[in-house]
């Protein structure tokens, strides 16, 4: 167990030694934003929008209060 402790303590502090693709000391690369606001979706149909359906045939009639319609 004593092997693998010490293995794996040699793999963290080789591991996080100098990077080579860094800019200077202590400074991090930051990834550039690739997206370009407002997005459009220009390329799709637009479909219409549909009604809801009753699931009845027949019309139901509901009561309104007095004074209203």
């Amino acid at each position: 167990m004593t092997i693998f402790g010490m293995f794996a303590l040699a793999v963290v502090g080789l591991g996080h030694g100098t990077n080579g693709s860094t800019s200077g000391p202590g400074e991090v690369p930051r990834p550039q934003s690739t997206v370009h606001y407002p997005i459009r979706f220009d390329t799709t149909a637009t479909l219409p929008k549909t009604q809801p359906q009753p699931t009845v045939s027949y019309p139901i009639r509901f009561p309104s209060p007095k004074g209203r319609r």
